[in-house]
């Protein structure tokens, strides 16, 4: 008989990213998956993309320019933004991202005006609301080709960059093996792919209804689902087969936890069920697109509130609760409100069903104009 006494004491521990940086991940995730899906049809005018990647241009807009305004809350004290231009780290992921999120955010503004300078111009004719400032944006409404690449370049460029650092900054984590796998910035661009995917469907059911355009969104989204349901699976088998420390190590820390099996039979039964109907039943864009809204969340949020909530030390898991405050439920109410605070500017300069319906000048087989 041992006579010796042990005892475990457990610390309870505050979140130090808070939902704000749930919501800069999601709406960072939507807006350059939204971007990359902009480009088929912008750029590259690949046949039945048009309407597609106009409408995924608006997302990625509106998310882009939300994005921010969480990240900046998410710092406690939003003027501390500064100190990572003042104190450049190198070693740091998030102190290049600083540098990285400008470049992909000046890419993608110039990009959206670019493409919808011929639309405000045709608003700011047809005399709708905000016209005279639809004119004053759309400085002559010409096409401009070379500039349009130049600037899909530079945002392509900037949203690569964002996605590598918005996932390399959590799994270079090695205090929680949960995140330190580099299969997470792998899982983070698919869900990215798919919310974006989710959001077009959504605008295009309250708009157009185009079918062609539910069809190649749903074809997306199923390739997506099934994609991250691999990387999953092989998350867990190099977890069960012990070939990675780290997995293992992982999977034995949330395995036992009743509310992480919950959420992982969920997170599974979600995704499977997004991608069957997408695959099935590609007709019911609203569904598969809220769907994929959903299951892009949901990984975020497990991710960053739910790991948290493994002890680093100590023993049994934290406990969280979201706050009714602007740290918890009134944060997420308010971003929730600038993004739609931003749709409904950007739509009212550029009509929802006419961004669905297509560019006029493609539809008509107008010749591109050169302009400023």
């Amino acid at each position: 008989m041992n006579p010796n006494i042990v005892e475990t004491l457990n610390v309870a521990r505050e979140v130090a990213w808070l939902p704000w940086a749930v919501q800069y991940f999601f709406l960072i995730g939507l807006s350059y998956g939204a971007f990359v899906l902009a480009l088929p049809g912008i750029v590259f005018r690949r046949p039945g993309w048009d309407s597609v990647s106009r409408l995924a241009l608006l997302g990625a807009l509106v998310c882009g320019l939300s994005a921010p305004v969480a990240l900046l809350a998410d710092l406690h004290q939003p003027g501390r933004f500064w100190h990572f231009y003042a104190y450049f780290t190198p070693t740091s992921w998030m102190s290049w991202g600083a540098f990285f999120i400008p470049v992909y955010l000046g890419g993608l503004l110039s990009f959206a005006w670019l493409a919808f300078r011929p639309d405000l111009a045709r608003h700011a004719a047809s005399g709708g609301k905000l016209a005279r400032l639809a004119g004053v944006l759309a400085y002559g409404g010409h096409e401009s080709r070379g500039a349009l690449k130049a600037a899909a370049l530079l945002g392509l460029v900037g949203a690569v960059l964002v996605a590598v650092y918005t996932g390399a900054e959590v799994a270079v984590v090695r205090a929680r093996p949960l995140w330190n796998t580099s299969l997470l910035p792998l899982q983070f661009i698919v869900t990215a792919f798919a919310g974006a995917a989710g959001l077009a469907l959504v605008f295009n059911y309250f708009s157009a209804r185009n079918t062609a355009v539910t069809h190649t969104l749903a074809r997306v989204l199923a390739a997506s689902q099934f994609l991250a349901l691999g990387i999953g699976a092989l998350w867990l088998a190099l977890g069960l087969s012990g070939l990675s420390a780290t997995h293992a190590q992982a999977l034995a820390e949330v395995g036992p936890s009743a509310n992480w099996q919950l959420s992982a039979a969920w997170a599974v039964a979600a995704t499977v069920l997004t991608g069957v109907l997408a695959w099935k039943r590609p007709g019911a864009g609203l569904l598969i697109g809220l769907l994929a809204l959903h299951s892009a969340w949901m990984m975020r949020w497990s991710i960053f509130i739910g790991g948290q909530e493994v002890p680093k030390t100590g023993a049994g898991y934290y406990s969280y609760s979201l706050p009714l405050g602007p740290e918890g439920l009134l944060g997420i109410v308010g971003t929730a409100g600038l993004w739609v605070f931003l749709f409904v500017l950007i739509t009212t300069l550029l009509p929802l069903e006419r961004l669905a319906a297509g560019s006029p000048s493609l539809a008509a087989g107008s010749p591109t104009k050169a302009g400023a």
